[in-house]
């Protein structure tokens, strides 16, 4: 069964499996595994020793793979949705043994055909041998461009990024000042498989990691799976395994973004047997405690699935956001466009933004009219882009509880939307109050100067409703003490890596798509250093010389312990 369901979690709910060694009883193992609680088994679909070169023809030349299971004594189902295949882990394709190159390239080939032909879900592969994965690379690339839609997970350990140069390299000798990156052979390997799509990362995590910020580069790659040996566990005071506080961080985050977790390993904790029965964990993060139940890595599969139940549950914000993380959406424009009903009401859903002007609107009121004058006083509003009419609302709202009197203009271009407005009016009793101005805000002739200047022209991202050329043609209808919502803004500017969205950018192969800016609610990413503020806009603009086209220039500085990286894009925020 998974390991759990968080509270408000409509994801994909997160699962275990566990590495199993070879058997031509596969039956057995996949028995044994889910009935232990696995969901999955990683497990070698042929035997390791099998050598082509070494193998023996029938009298016809041909031979038979000696395969772990006939693709008869399981179901489709079973082997789709519980074997991840692992390719033989002596594979070498870069051996300067030529026999040894040779039978692995054979085999690797025989072995991601047989593992298709099973239809299974992904298959490992081993990691490239330390120097060159040139023709690693090459096969593999060559294997993805007929493969249907299994996944191939390479294999990588999580390796501390540092030098192991210890001696002077005047001697000539480049292995010296080699740098133990995990990431470089990735990127090496991907770059050769041109970002394959179907190419993912699957995890070796040891007893010990890089720096966090090493480890937060991955966030952004193809990674899939994460196999946590157990010597990787400590031992709590009851002899049961646990994770130190960083692997515990490392696993939860590994959880957030849809990792799959694997159990590699034999165990190496000895339960006492009279604790064989006892479960669940206390609340100690260290504390876990589990009984083996029939599967000797039991209790490290119930330690894992306690860290996930502890795991707060999705803020309401985050349910509604999780159908659109990592979706890359054309940006909307408003001026030029006329949204539709759907569009408003997605703006409208976001309660916070809202209130936050509700209660802005009613600190102007407090400012402009003092509460002597509250009674005789009726200040001027002008909303302009009302929509299907939030901003009108939440201004009426924040009239009431400053209890000052206002008088609201709803300039609006979008003429559907001004149907909307103009039943809500109706329905809501405000016709004294509100006046729809169906017009574009930059044309309208207004009768009289406004006190506050309403707008939510950001948009998603940086500029795309024109917020500045709106509002600086606008602002001639503003008193000139009058206040502007918002009053300034400021862009801001971050690299990151988030393989995902480039392949799926990259996949319409033209220079437009990479061009094109998209609005994201990003998941899956690693922001590589702090963002920086860009451009800031004032309203009113009082400058004496105005206008919106400019241009800065950045120097982003990404932390030393990092390691190596790449940019895939910058990502572009407001405030």
């Amino acid at each position: 069964m998974p390991l759990g369901q968080r509270v408000g979690d409509k994801s994909d709910s997160r699962y275990c499996g566990v590495e199993t060694d070879f058997s031509d009883d596969m039956p057995h193992v996949l028995t044994h595994n889910l009935s232990g609680g696995f969901d999955f088994v990683l497990a070698p679909l042929v035997d390791p020793s099998y050598r082509p070169s070494l193998s023996t023809k029938s009298a016809n030349g041909s031979s038979v793979l000696p395969v772990a299971a006939s693709d008869l004594i399981l179901s489709p189902a079973q082997w789709s949705s519980h074997v991840v295949g692992k390719i033989s882990y002596w594979i070498d394709l870069d051996s300067d043994d030529e026999k040894l190159r040779m039978d692995s390239e054979i085999t690797l080939k025989q072995e991601i055909a047989w593992a298709s032909h099973l239809s299974v879900q992904a298959c490992l592969l081993p990691p490239p041998k330390k120097g060159s994965c040139g023709n690693y690379a090459r096969c593999v690339s060559q294997i993805l461009q007929g493969l249907s839609n299994m996944q191939l997970w390479l294999r990588l350990p999580l390796e501390k990024s540092e030098s192991v140069n210890n001696e002077s390299v005047d001697a000539g000798d480049d292995s010296l000042n080699e740098v133990n990156d995990s990431w470089e052979l990735w990127n090496s390997f991907r770059l050769l498989c041109d970002h394959h799509s179907q190419l993912s990362i699957a995890f070796d995590v040891l007893s010990t990691l890089p720096s966090t910020n090493s480890l937060l580069r991955w966030f952004g790659e193809p990674v899939r799976a994460a196999m946590f040996h157990t010597d990787a566990f400590l031992t709590n005071a009851r002899g049961y395994p646990c994770l130190s506080k960083r692997h515990q961080k490392l696993i939860t985050a590994f959880f957030e973004l849809s990792f799959q977790i694997i159990i590699s390993g034999n165990l190496l904790h000895h339960i006492p047997q009279e604790r064989l029965d006892v479960f669940p964990p206390s609340d100690n993060d260290c504390d876990g405690e589990g009984a083996p139940a029939g599967h000797q890595l039991k209790p490290y599969l119930e330690y894992v699935a306690y860290l996930y139940q502890k795991m707060d549950p999705l803020s309401e914000q985050e349910r509604f956001e999780i159908n659109y993380r990592d979706f890359l959406q054309a940006p909307l424009q408003p001026l030029m466009d006329n949204l539709e009903a759907q569009t408003y009401e997605t703006f409208e859903k976001d309660t916070v933004k809202y209130s936050q002007y509700q209660r802005a609107i009613c600190e102007a009121l407090l400012d402009r009219v003092f509460d002597e004058q509250a009674s005789t006083s009726t200040s001027v509003l002008m909303v302009v882009g009302a929509g299907r009419g939030p901003l009108v609302r939440a201004s009426l709202q924040a009239a009431e509880e400053a209890g000052r009197k206002i008088k609201v203009y709803a300039v609006e271009k979008n003429p559907n939307a001004v149907v909307t407005l103009n039943s809500l009016i109706k329905l809501e009793g405000w016709e004294d109050i509100v006046t729809v101005v169906s017009c574009d805000m930059r044309c309208w002739d207004a009768p009289e100067k406004a006190d506050i200047l309403v707008s939510e022209l950001l948009g998603s991202f940086g500029d795309n409703e024109l917020s500045p050329e709106c509002l600086d043609g606008a602002q001639r209808y503003l008193n000139p003490d009058g206040i502007s919502i918002p009053s300034s803004y400021t862009s801001y500017l971050q690299p990151i890596t988030t393989s995902k969205l480039y392949n799926d950018v990259k996949s319409h192969k033209d220079l437009a798509h990479m061009e094109t800016a998209y609005v994201v609610k990003l998941h899956r990413v690693a922001r590589l250093a702090p963002a920086q503020p860009v451009f800031t806009f004032h309203h009113p603009d009082v400058s004496l010389i105005r206008g919106n086209r400019r241009h800065k220039k950045l120097l982003f500085k990404i932390p030393p312990d990092t390691g190596s990286t790449m940019v895939h894009g910058i990502v572009m925020s407001e405030s």
